[in-house]
């Protein structure tokens, strides 16, 4: 296995896991500043949004399929492919010659982020034992944070200094050298699954569903009114397919996410806790620099910059909090912890006013990074160490997968909120104090949902952090009875690394 290899060899492999996560998630921030300009040569300004749509949609429809196919067949040459795709759309956007071409290639980018993104965090599990990841989730999520400060400052210097097409070249020197460090490093592991097959159904109407259901989510109350027909059929197709897709894994021999999982009582309040992370975080935090360009009157400059503190309050308290983790080998008071200081930092957010300082937002945004920083990365930990390491791809990417979801919904019915905000403010009130009127209720829904997750927490089970892959997980009752069968699999058959 993997965990067996040297110290040495472990630490040359997470330079090229970390390589490929940061040039993954620096393409999501570091367009965002050349995108004007872009607009500017390419036209199609009425398609803009898809230039982040085409991969979010991409990225996140292909994570829960990737994290099946590595358990089945490895996760090396997956996670290699991965970069290689991620590099081809970078260098065909980078070429793109109007805004539909640009749109195509995101997507593939997309393709690519998605398998990055699948296997990177799996790798982590297969390096490490679950006592040893916690600290290693925290510097994964500093590289995310990295990535997000300096993205915009990358963004508009290469815009400003050379060409907008550079944001995307210079992703390729980044993943030659991630995908040195992957393809000569990382040995190819025979996995314990020996009767291979591949639930081609399941991927096709989870992949339907996920496409529908995000397009209906994005669409809704911007492109479309919530009521058209457009979204209201979109969302009833999403619920088809899904359907479809829950009725063919309760029958297909190697399901995609196994229904089973939510059998285990710590992989579903784990799902359920993300998933209301990514609705009330991530929805709450895209309205944090339009609080204070529309509400204090600052710059959008100086707003992108203004949220440097959050993330490396997030960074810090996510490579703490990791540690502790690690060392303790308990994870349950880390989470908790980490949700319930996000929730104040939330509810103190909704307390602001056209009054409000800039001091004084700083503040209540370091305070929210410190709660996101704690929990976010634990979640990972706690469902890899619930399942025995034959399910490490899939239980990896779903929590991944609704997380990403979570943050989906909150963007659509956060933003709904606002807009029935502004609707009744605008007319009536100054355009700063309206904007600060109809935001306090988008933090303070936020805050009740980060609550419910902080209190879903509260049943989550503890059970200790495993220190070697081969010990088998504490799996509550049910959720051990359901996998009896391939928990003897994998006591029989322990992968093999053949290079």
């Amino acid at each position: 296995m993997l965990a067996d290899i040297s110290k040495q060899q472990k630490g040359l492999i997470m330079i090229g896991v970390l390589l490929a996560i940061f040039v993954a998630a620096l393409d999501s921030t570091i367009v965002g500043t050349a995108m004007p300009t872009i607009v500017k040569e390419l036209g199609g300004l009425n398609h803009l949004s898809w230039v982040f749509t085409a991969y979010m949609l991409a990225s996140t429809v292909t994570v829960p399929i990737y994290g099946k196919l590595s358990d089945i067949y490895g996760r090396k040459w997956f996670f290699f492919a991965g970069i290689v795709i991620f590099m081809l759309g970078s260098v065909l956007s980078g070429l793109s010659q109007d805004m539909m071409q640009l749109i195509v290639f995101r997507s593939l980018q997309g393709i690519g982020g998605g398998a990055i993104m699948a296997n990177a965090f799996a790798i982590v599990g297969d390096l490490f034992t679950p006592r040893e990841r916690g600290k290693w989730q925290g510097v994964l999520g500093g590289t995310f944070g990295l990535a997000s400060i300096v993205g915009p400052i990358l963004g508009g210097f290469i815009t400003d200094t050379i060409s907008w097409r550079w944001n995307f070249y210079i992703n390729i020197p980044v993943g030659i050298l991630a995908l040195l460090a992957i393809g000569f490093l990382i040995p190819k592991i025979i996995p314990s699954i020996k009767e291979r097959s591949i639930d081609y159904f399941g991927a096709l109407t989870l992949a339907l569903g996920l496409v529908t259901l995000l397009l209906g989510l994005v669409w809704g109350g911007t492109e479309y009114p919530w009521n058209s027909v457009q979204i209201i059929g979109l969302l009833i197709f999403a619920v088809i397919f899904l359907v479809i897709f829950c009725f063919i894994e309760q029958r297909t021999k190697e399901p995609i996410i196994p229904l089973s999982l939510f059998k285990n009582s710590i992989f579903s309040v784990s799902i359920f806790a993300s998933f209301l992370f990514g609705v009330g975080m991530f929805g709450a935090a895209l309205y944090i620099p339009l609080f204070a360009q529309n509400a204090l009157g600052i710059s959008a400059v100086s707003s992108g910059s203004l949220m440097t503190p959050m993330v490396i309050a997030q960074v810090i308290t996510g490579i703490i909090g990791g540690r502790i983790v690690s060392s303790t080998g308990r994870y349950k008071m880390v989470t908790i912890a980490g949700l319930v200081v996000a929730t104040i930092g939330m509810v103190l957010l909704s307390q602001m006013n056209t009054q409000t300082s800039e001091l004084s937002l700083t503040l209540r945004m370091i305070f929210l990074g410190f709660g996101m920083g704690a929990a976010m990365p634990v979640f990972t930990v706690i469902v890899q160490n619930a399942f025995e390491h034959s399910k490490l791809g899939v239980v990896t990417s779903s929590i991944q997968l609704f997380r990403s979801i979570g943050g989906t919904v909150g963007i659509a019915l956060l933003g709904s909120l606002l807009n029935s905000g502004l609707s009744k403010n605008l007319s009536v009130l100054p355009k700063n104090i309206a904007f600060a009127n109809s935001l306090s209720p988008v933090f303070l829904a936020a805050a009740i949902l980060l609550s419910i997750a902080s209190f879903s927490t509260l049943f989550l089970k503890e059970i200790p952090l495993r220190t070697s892959h081969k010990e088998e997980p504490l799996l509550d009752k049910v959720g051990q009875e359901l996998d009896t069968e391939l928990a003897q699999a994998q006591a029989k058959d322990q992968p093999d690394i053949i290079d």
